[in-house]
């Protein structure tokens, strides 16, 4: 063979969440040859690497390319590193890098917004932040009805797909792709309600924004990172409940567990962070706090809230977006998008693309299959008989 990537097999493996034991069985190796083909030590034959690429379902020739998009993967913040499997974690990690990786490709095509926050040099006062922040989206104090498309209009990349496990809501990754950052948000879709997600975008921002991109977040102990937790969710309550505009509207009812369910109609957020943000600003007492909580409990709103069934989740329409677009204006048919990615020297299967950009099943074909070009035969024209 002409050359091997030890990097893509452990990425590969990872992807798929296989351990290098359970890799070699599927192969028929031993696995200290797995780890040695991982470690850049030994070359499999291609009998062997044959076998690898169908056991992890990744084209041989992904196997062999070196990539000149000489990525950096910076932080990742998942919402519960500690209870999270570290295998899920490395499978999460490298889709993130694989959504990013998909939207360099095509604006070599496409017009992506060009990434668009604002920088701190002081992340003290929360509130003061949120509001800024709005400020600079001009964004006024009025209710955000879709915090997906407010992301993704200002260079934020946003991508949805199952993160298979209670624990991975949703999670965000700074890196570098062909020398530019980027910032991608994953929203889970495993749990989706219209407010949770609203939630969730606004909270993995605040860790755009209040938190260091490229410190090493596994060093981190249990209460700096529950630190910073508790400060995304004080940003995204404070953002998507700007407190001037909500106190006016909270104030009247506040202590009505049934007005929230009017309020959300309205700000597009859950009853319970209303309530939770309520007492945050001081509308509410302590003891009206934990009454309306001990209501919605008995209402069985902590599972299901009123209004879930009827707001669909905001979903995210820029990739998604750019690839119907390019196949629909004739830019690049299916088989070309893929040979873009090959390009690129990172050829990702099907699957793959499926998943991580959450595609219809029919958007891409298998890239195997035959492209009809035209018709080759065609029927005489019909004759008339007598």
């Amino acid at each position: 063979m002409d050359s091997f990537n030890p990097v893509r097999l452990n990425e590969a493996r990872l992807y798929r969440k296989m351990t290098i034991e359970e890799l070699a069985n599927a192969v028929g190796v031993k696995k200290q040859a797995i780890s040695q083909f991982e470690n850049g030590k030994s070359l499999p034959e291609f009998d062997t690497l044959n076998k690898i690429s169908k056991s992890l379902n990744f084209p041989i020739r992904f196997f062999r390319e070196y990539s000149r998009e000489n990525s950096v993967i910076g932080n990742t913040y998942f919402r519960a590193p500690f209870s999270s499997s570290k295998k899920d974690m490395n499978a999460q990690r490298i889709k993130a890098k694989y959504v990013a990786f998909i939207q360099s490709c095509l604006s070599e095509y496409v017009n992506f917004p060009l990434l668009n926050i604002p920088h701190f040099d002081e992340v003290d006062d929360i509130e003061r932040i949120a509001n800024q922040t709005r400020d600079y989206w001009g964004l006024g104090i009025d209710p955000i009805p879709d915090m997906v498309a407010l992301l993704e209009r200002n260079g934020i990349i946003v991508s949805e797909f199952s993160t298979e496990g209670r624990t991975i809501d949703a999670f965000y990754q700074y890196g570098e792709m062909f020398g530019r950052e980027y910032y991608c948000v994953v929203l889970g879709t495993d749990k989706a309600t219209f407010t949770r997600r609203q939630f969730n975008a606004a909270h993995e921002l605040a860790h755009i924004l209040l938190h260091e991109r490229n410190n090493d977040i596994d060093e981190l102990d249990r209460d700096e990172f529950r630190k910073r937790e508790d400060e995304a969710n004080k940003f995204a309550s404070a953002f998507l409940l700007p407190r001037e505009a909500f106190e006016q509207d909270v104030r009247l009812y506040c202590n009505k567990l049934n007005y929230y369910i009017e309020l959300k109609r309205k700000w597009k957020v859950s009853i319970s962070a209303m309530i939770i943000r309520a007492f945050g600003i001081g509308i509410i007492t302590s003891n009206q706090y934990q009454y309306l909580m001990r209501q919605i409990s008995r209402e069985g709103w902590r599972t299901q809230e009123p209004l879930d069934a009827y707001m669909t989740p905001k979903k995210p329409k820029a990739l998604k977006q750019a690839i119907n677009m390019l196949i629909l204006n004739d830019y690049l048919s299916p088989k070309q998008i893929f040979a873009l990615f090959s390009k690129y020297k990172i050829s990702l299967p099907k699957d793959v693309i499926d998943e991580v950009l959450n595609l219809e099943p029919d958007t891409l074909p298998d890239e195997l299959e035959e492209e009809i070009e035209s018709k080759i035969v065609a029927l005489f024209p019909r004759r008339l008989t007598n």
